[in-house]
């Protein structure tokens, strides 16, 4: 990635690319399959789409998904027995799991408790040391642009940005199902809810 940032560089050009944020550990059940304006999966695509430069958000596998099979695209469903509570696969608590996640972690508008992956897709900056050709407003003849900034590439920023309106998305869904006036309280109504789902 340096490299390729290096040579354009000095071709005087800028270049885009793909950054992804995941989000670990978040429970099935957040968002909603309801109302069109709070499913998960619409609100982080327009959290993330918000960021400048941004062109497209991918939700999992999004992209590839639209030109493969049913087949090779859904998630099947299994159960993994509990064999433990440690940090490994074969330790976790038992659970409904999938063997893939090309859905990103979210089914319907809802997280489906498996990592929530979403991409961002960038857009070079437009305006480049060799400038692109323009149009002068007070002549209306043809001129250069002017050369504003020295980024060649935005995706580490931009990645970095999108973390934390990830993380303001999810903050602001889990504080919706959860509720609360206090972290205290919204940490009881959380633990209720995990111990819920682990009965099921």
């Amino acid at each position: 990635m340096r490299e390729e940032v290096a040579e354009t560089s000095r071709s005087g050009d800028t270049v885009g690319g793909v950054f992804e944020v995941v989000v670990h550990g978040l429970p099935a059940g957040i968002g909603t399959y309801a109302n069109w304006d709070e499913r998960l999966d619409g609100l982080l695509a327009w959290s993330v789409m918000s960021l400048q430069a941004v062109k497209a958000v991918e939700i999992g596998r999004g992209v590839t998904a639209a030109e493969s099979f049913g087949s090779q695209v859904h998630d099947a469903i299994h159960y993994a027995p509990k064999s433990g509570d440690g940090p490994t696969e074969t330790d976790r608590p038992t659970r409904f799991r999938r063997q893939q996640n090309n859905a990103g972690g979210i089914e319907g508008g809802i997280s489906n408790g498996e990592d929530v992956i979403v991409r961002g897709y960038l857009k070079p900056i437009s305006t480049l040391r060799r400038p692109l050709e323009s149009v002068s407003f007070a002549t209306r003849e043809a001129t250069s642009a002017s050369y504003e900034r020295s980024d060649i590439c935005v995706v580490p920023a931009a990645g970095v940005a999108a973390e934390a309106m990830v993380a303001f998305t999810i903050a602001s869904q889990v504080l919706e199902k959860f509720g609360g006036d206090s972290a205290l309280e919204l940490k009881r109504n959380y633990d209720v809810y995990i111990q819920q789902i682990r009965n099921y």
